[in-house]
């Protein structure tokens, strides 16, 4: 049964709770209706996902860095391959019962050393005898043995052959003289008197045929003048014929190779092709192994990744290069902007505070069982989502959905949320540039781009020590991601409020947009909890005051 091809569910960059549980819920949800699904997360988790994660038994999701394919991830052809003493007459032997036009050459380890196509092997056969001179000059007796199908009769480790090759068809001793068979393979008939002389004339190797057996004297003589002997398994013409397809392919095959690693992206090597003229190229691992051989083909037919967003959908918050590949599905509880595709997909954009109250609905809408281990993963993203139900994004059916996976999970909801919020809040460890980064979504609005950071402390308040050391971590942050409103925001779940602090050169908007008290530097604000439904719309309408124009 063939493959199916997988399906990538992938939540938005500075992956928090919400995205992370929405992914491997509904990658399980799929499965179970049988799609190939993957979770896959796009940057590193923050300390409260990690801890549900372990909590409940689910190994991180696989990191996507990337909508494209990779070359590991299409086909291309298998790695048929040779070692570099494999003759000539073997190679082509391979190409053939492979259907090969090329075979790589690698050594022990499989890593390549080099390449052999069939116009390679044609040269030798058709190309002047000066180059078959020369590599058939360094040819073992054992690779000539092979490829002319015959014996050993004798071999001489001190022997010479200088490549030539001389074919003795007449058995008139005289007439021998004036041929010059000095150091040259000699392919000769039965005539005992004929292989005698030849080799006092200083034959560099004697190949008999027609005979099944070697005179006495003659390999006497052969041990006496240092000439093996060989008894050939074919006539003299196709003795002559195949001789020149003894020489290992070492002898012939290129070294110089364009040659393109597993983890290239496929448009990239594409392009890079359009720069030279081959057609095939092997592919390597990241140890240089072998591991198959691609053409414009495989490029040109190669299958774009198959893509769900949960938890977001605007493509500046996605996977890189995410209009390259083929989304199939949307599940989001965010606003709608940037999203355009070039076919119809399906859209699920709800007013819940959770995408993974969506997900949880989708599962009882299908009548999939969710195990027990999910159920508590995706009450945590609820709660995480809604801090636990104080934000004003939640809805009656976060509530009434929190209370059935509760229920699933055997949770208490207010236990489990005083759990989950003490190891949110638990930033001892963690500097500020780092927070700034944990749970970030970058906007762009009328060209001015902002960026909102927002972190769960357990008091907001006592974040006011420190304003000079986050000042100067907005202000790095901003200038090395050229963001123009750079926001870090505290939220305190027990307080019931957020800290807001700004950096960038719009800094001064994100204070007309949450006011300070009189006398005061970032006043503590109070029932501020909700970037999607507070934060990030206060922030677009200064930004629109100033820029919509």
């Amino acid at each position: 049964m063939k493959k199916k091809d997988p399906v990538y569910i992938t939540g938005h960059r500075h992956p928090d709770t919400d995205s992370i549980a929405s992914s491997i819920a509904y990658a399980f949800f799929k499965r179970s209706m049988g799609v190939h699904a993957v979770p896959c997360r796009l940057g590193a988790l923050n300390g409260e996902t990690r801890y549900l994660l372990s909590r409940f038994g689910f190994p991180e999701p696989v990191l996507l860095q990337d909508a494209r394919m990779k070359l590991s991830e299409i086909e291309m052809d298998s790695p048929v391959s040779i070692t570099p003493d494999t003759t000539i007459y073997e190679t082509l032997q391979i190409m053939q019962e492979d259907n090969r036009a090329y075979c790589g050459v690698v050594d022990e380890k499989q890593h390549l050393l080099g390449m052999v196509t069939k116009s390679d092997l044609a040269v030798v056969g058709l190309n002047d005898t000066a180059m078959s001179i020369d590599i058939l000059a360094h040819t073992p007796a054992e690779n000539i043995r092979k490829t002319i199908n015959g014996t050993i009769i004798y071999d001489d480790e001190n022997a010479y052959i200088n490549g030539k090759v001389s074919i003795i068809a007449m058995t008139e001793l005289d007439r021998l003289e004036n041929f010059n068979v000095k150091d040259r393979i000699v392919i000769v008939g039965a005539n005992i008197e004929a292989q005698l002389k030849l080799i006092e004339l200083g034959a560099g190797m004697l190949i008999v045929v027609w005979t099944d057996t070697i005179d006495e004297a003659v390999l006497a003589s052969a041990k006496a003048h240092h000439c093996p002997i060989i008894r050939s398994g074919h006539g003299s013409m196709n003795t002559s014929r195949y001789l020149y397809f003894a020489p290992s392919v070492e002898r012939i095959m290129k070294k110089k190779l364009v040659a393109f690693h597993s983890n290239e992206l496929a448009e990239d090597v594409g392009n890079k092709m359009l720069k030279s003229r081959y057609r095939v190229y092997p592919v390597v691992d990241a140890e240089d192994r072998l591991v198959g051989y691609i053409s414009r083909y495989h490029i040109m037919d190669a299958k774009k990744r198959k893509l769900i967003l949960v938890d977001h959908n605007e493509f500046s918050q996605s996977v890189n290069a995410v209009d390259k590949g083929k989304v199939l599905e949307v599940i989001d509880h965010h606003r709608i902007n940037d999203f355009s595709t070039s076919q119809p997909v399906s859209f699920r954009n709800e007013i819940v505070g959770s995408t993974a109250t969506i997900v949880a609905m989708i599962f009882r809408e299908n009548r999939i069982l969710i195990p027990a281990n999910l159920a508590g993963l995706l009450l945590g993203a609820i709660l995480s989502d809604t801090m636990n139900f104080h934000s004003p994004t939640t809805t009656e059916r976060d509530i009434s959905n929190a209370n059935i996976l509760a229920a699933i999970a055997d949770l208490d909801i207010e236990d489990f949320a005083e759990e989950l919020f003490t190891i949110a809040s638990n930033q001892e460890k963690v500097s500020f540039s780092d927070m700034i980064n944990q749970d970030l979504k970058i906007y762009d609005i009328h060209s001015c781009k902002l960026s909102i950071s927002q972190v769960i402390v357990s008091s907001a308040k006592e974040t006011l020590e420190n304003e000079k050391e986050i000042a100067s971590a907005l202000e790095q942050f901003s200038r090395k991601k050229q963001i123009d409103l750079a926001v870090l925001v505290f939220t305190s779940i027990l307080e019931n409020g957020s800290v807001v602090y700004a950096g960038g050169n719009r800094a001064s908007w994100a204070i007309e947009a949450f006011p300070d008290r009189e006398g005061e530097e970032h006043t503590f604000q109070e029932n501020l909890l909700s970037r999607k439904q507070q934060i990030l719309p206060a922030l677009t309408s200064v930004i629109n005051d100033y820029m919509g124009g």
